[in-house]
Formats: structure tokens, sequence, C-alpha cells
């Protein structure tokens, strides 16, 4: 493949030059451009495996598009409008999982696809101009950049069928089947429609987690709550029998044993929602007097962000943490940490990173407690505590003898599984895991109080040696993009408060609109982002006794070291208001005192 001499380094270094870009445009172009080009390398990357997949399923009578393929292997859509935060890329689950139902639902159209800035729609009927012109509008408001809208003509037959199979139209019709049920409690067909129509409101809504309280006592309220962007919205309100009903045949669905309320137990089930997969994982266990909590955890494969997705607010982070996740370094091996709170993002960009391993040439194996993702082209590995071989530490030891490339943890939990990530990392293998702390540099404090004491300074040693990058990560809520209020930073913060965020007094930022509008459900917030704490160690393994001297005595003089690479909270939230994506106001709550 010859070089593009329009789009080469040199040029776009020499077009940067003559319009005046800042100092470090240049660098931010070329690793803009890098990353565009590795992204079609990823599209490629699997192209092969999927045609030849894609011909078997065929002979096998299931129907998958090269495009699902790809997105299931997690290959990158390449943007042409990435540094705006602005999509002209899509795929029709993409653009399903984002733009408001009311928008696209009632047109009786099949969303297609968003392809250089073109989206592609099937419709049943015809569409006059101030369909499509509101279409375009709601598409752009939403954050994809659509110029124009172009038809496609489909068999009738097969776009009914098509629209049947993907355009769910429960989420519309939950409360009116709850009061259809509850008039009839004894009717199971109800009772299952009820059960999907819920399932079908709270993926349209974005919930993560669906909380089912059932307390016999006549007088202790029984609600179904739905987690949104980290807060607990209560949703119904079910009298203490029809909740019994649902979460027998909840927990029936997910194979637990449903007369039995005292025991804490797991299951899954699966659940089809718009021509797509989701997986459910239940939680039982129980609640005050002969009651019973039920917690479902909602995993859609689709609502998953991508590698270059995840990082473009953090571009360094993101093409140091891409070097050492190259197919190129092979045998350096060391340990690439991810921390934070519980429901900080930790797993959904461990899975990130491993979508941007070329599983093709390299071989990564998980070992995860429960697997809550399939990884196409990965070897995965389910822990199963209290058996025989089977805890974090017995399955790290046992995959080393399987020639792996990556070895990722789901979580490191205890002394055995640190010693033996660390032995590993050690021997070579690139060990990337989760762990719980509140700061990148109590991540090292964190794992040094989980070493045994009569090896700890050996430990320590070789955490100082093998450690490559700590992420420590929050997540934080992202207002309205369509109905958030334009200021300026003066007009909205304090003196003091401008100082402590870092930013200019002058700045346009974007303020919380609590009424809301459309795309958000009248909330004025719309989704969370990746803010990060992160230390990056480019030291080569004989300029790593400092390190260690640090994690022995003062361990916040790692932050003093040369060749170490500190982004901070407070850099990341100043970008994140001043680019308009967080409230002022609700920054001020994620900085460190």
């Amino acid at each position: 493949m010859t070089d593009d001499p329009v789009n080469s380094d040199e040029a776009i270094e020499r077009r940067s030059s003559d319009s005046g870009d800042p100092p470090g445009g240049v660098e931010r172009r070329k690793a803009r451009g890098r990353r565009g080009r590795l992204a079609g390398e990823g599209r490629e990357r699997y192209l092969d495996m999927v045609q030849r997949e894609r011909a078997m399923m065929m002979d096998q009578g299931i129907a998958r598009s090269t495009e699902q393929l790809l997105d299931m292997a997690g290959a990158a859509i390449i943007s042409d409008i990435e540094e705006e935060g602005v999509k002209d890329r899509a795929t029709g689950d993409q653009l399903r999982a984002v733009l408001p139902v009311q928008s696209w639902l009632p047109l009786s159209i099949h969303l297609i696809g968003l392809r250089d800035s073109v989206l592609k729609i099937a419709p049943l009927h015809d569409l006059n101009d101030r369909q499509i012109d509101n279409l375009l509008s709601t598409a752009n408001r939403s954050g994809f950049h659509a110029e124009r809208i172009e038809i496609e003509i489909w068999d009738r037959k097969e776009l009914i069928d098509t629209l049947r199979s993907v355009h769910d139209l429960s989420a519309d019709r939950c409360e009116k089947t709850l009061a259809l049920w509850l008039a009839d409690s004894d009717n199971g067909l109800l009772l299952n429609q009820f059960q999907r129509d819920m399932m079908a409101e709270a993926l349209q809504m974005r919930v993560s987690d669906i909380h089912l309280v059932q307390n016999n006592n006549p007088e202790a309220p029984n609600w179904i709550q739905y987690r949104i962007d980290g807060d607990l919205i209560p949703m119904h309100l079910l009298p203490p029998e029809a909740m019994a009903r649902l979460t027998t045949l909840l927990k029936r669905e997910a194979g637990l044993n449903f007369g039995d309320r005292v025991t804490p137990k797991d299951g899954r089930f699966g659940f089809t929602w718009q021509g797509r997969s989701i997986d459910v994982r239940v939680a039982a266990g129980p609640q005050a007097q002969d009651g019973e909590k039920l917690t479902l955890r909602l995993l859609d494969r689709a609502a998953l962000k991508g590698f270059d997705e995840l990082f473009a607010r953090h571009q360094e982070v993101g093409d140091y943490l891409a070097k050492l996740l190259s197919p190129e370094i092979k045998g350096g091996g060391g340990l690439i940490l991810l921390s934070g709170p519980t429901g900080s993002g930790k797993t959904t960009t461990l899975y990130a990173c491993v979508q941007q391993i070329d599983r093709r040439r390299r071989h990564v194996l998980t070992i995860e407690d429960p697997i809550e993702y399939e990884l196409r082209y990965a070897t995965q590995w389910q822990v199963r505590p209290g058996m025989p071989g089977g805890s974090f530490a017995d399955l790290i030891r046992a995959a080393m003898r399987h020639d792996p490339d990556y070895i990722v943890i789901g979580e490191m939990r205890d002394g055995d599984t640190v010693e033996t990530a660390l032995r590993a990392a050690e021997s070579g293998h690139t060990v990337i895991s989760t762990i719980h702390a509140d700061t990148a540099l109590q991540t090292f404090e964190r794992l040094r109080s989980l070493m045994p004491s009569e090896r700890e300074r050996s430990s320590t040693y070789t955490l100082a040696q093998q450690v490559r990058a700590i992420l420590n990560q929050r997540l934080v809520r992202t207002v309205c993009q369509g109905c958030a209020h334009r200021d300026e930073a003066s007009n909205v913060l304090t003196p003091e408060e401008i100082q402590r965020l870092g930013i200019e007094s002058g700045s346009t930022v974007r303020r919380h609109n609590t009424s809301g509008c459309d795309l958000c459900n009248r909330t004025g917030i719309s989704g969370r982002t990746l803010l990060l704490d992160a230390l990056l160690i480019t030291l080569g393994p004989g300029q790593r006794n400092e390190i260690y001297e640090a994690l022995i005595g003062n361990v916040h003089t790692v932050l003093k070291e040369e060749g170490v690479l500190v982004h901070t909270r407070r850099e990341g939230l100043a970008d994140l208001v001043t680019s308009g994506l967080v409230d002022p106001k609700a920054a001020l709550s994620y900085l460190e005192d």
C-alpha cells in the first residue's frame, strides 16, 4: 500500500503550519490520522475469518451480515469527524440505541446505518419533506453528522418481517400491560408480556440494572427501580402478590430455585430485543421477613464502547495504551491496571482494551468472575470459587501453560492473585487487570496491602519493574447536547471555583437544563463519559530503582520521577467543562480535596 501524499504526516504538518495551528496541533493531527489508519486495518483484520464464518452460518440457517460479524468481533468503525465528538458513521443498532424512539418508530422505517454522513433508511410508506427534515435534525442533535437521507427500496414482505423482528414496540406499552395484568393477576400470558415489556422499556431507557424488591409486609412498597446513568429511578409499584409472581418468573427464567428465598444465588438468561441478543445476569437474595431482592444486570454488547471512542478525550493515554497492546510488542511483559470504585466502568475499559488487541495474531486469555460478554477470537475462562483449581490464582498459573500473549484478569481480590499476576508479568506476558482503589497512586498502596508480609519487598520490586500504566477512572454524567444552556463560565462559577477548575473565566460552558428535552427523556442528562486519573510509566527496566524506592518509602514521590507521565482528574474535568459535556457545578464535586 503506497503512502497518500495528500494525507501523509508531512503534508498534515505543512497544512497545520500554514493555517497557524497552536503548538501541539500537529501532533494531534498526526495521532488522529494514525488512529484512523489503525481503525481501517482493524476492519480488514478479521474480514477473511468473518467471511468464512458467515458462509458456514448460512449453511446452518443462521443469517448474519458481514458488518454484524465485524461488529461482534469488536472491529472499530472509522469516523472522519472524531475530534468534535460527532460521528458520521454508525450501524443501525447504534442509531436505534441513541435516537429517541418517538423520532423514528411512528414512521415505520428501518434504520439501516449512517455512512459518510448519509443516513440510509428503508421506509414502509413514503415520507414527506417535514418528516425527513425532523429525522435529520434529531440525528444531528443526537451527536451524529447526517447531511442527507438516502432511501433504499426493499421487498415489502422482507421489510415488514424486519420491522417486526427489529422494532420492538413493547417499550411504549409497559404501563398499559402492567394495568391489564394487575386487573387479572392470575393471567400468565399477561405476566410474561409485562416481563418482556419491562425489559424492552429498560433497554430503551439505557438502563444498566433493574432492582426488584418483593416484601410480604402489606405496608412495605414493592418497587421496580431502574439504574440510569448511575441514579436509581423508581418506575413501577406492584402489590406484594404481583411482585412475588414476577420474581418467581424471573428466577425460573434464570434457572434458579424459585422456592428458596433465603440463600443468595446467581443465574442468567437471554433476551432478544431489536434484533440483537441481550444477556441478563440475575442475582437473588433474602429481603426482610420472608421477602426477596432481585437485581438484573443488562449486558448489551451493542452498548459497549470501542477503544477509540472511550479514549477520544484522552489521546495521549489512548496512544500509549495502544502501543502496549500492539501486536509488534512481544515478550516485553508488563502490568496494565484499571482501578476505581464499583460502577466506574472498569469492565467496559477492560473489554475495550481486549478489542484493541489484534486477536488474529495474538492469543488473548481472559479469567473472569463472571464472564459478562462473549469475546470472539479470545479464550475465556470462568472462575469457580470453592472448586479445586477454580480460583483466580489457580487459573492464572494454568493459563501460562496455554501460550497466551495477553492474560486478562477480571479482578485482583487477594494476595495470591496479586502474587501470581506479578509472576505472569515477570515471565513476559502482558497482564491487564482491575482493582478497587480511589486514585491512581492509591492503586499502588492497595496492591501492597494485599501482598504477603514475608514477601512484601520482593513483590514490591516486581511491581515497580513491571507496572506500565495505571488508569483510575470515574464515570461523569454528561449534559444533553440538545437542551443544555450555553453560558460564560464567569456567570456560572465564582472566581474561586474557576481557579479550582483551572479554566478561563471567559470560557463558554453548558449548564444542566433540569427541564430536559425529547432526546434525554426530560432529564437534561444524556449518558456518561470517562474521567481519568492516570500514571503512565515509560521508564526502562534499568531505570526503575527510584520507582521501587518511592513505593517502599513515600509513594507520592512517584509523581516526581522522570519518565512518569501524570494525567490528573483536574485536567480532565477542565477539558470536559470547556467542551460543554459536563455541567461546571457538577464538575466541582469530582475534584479531590
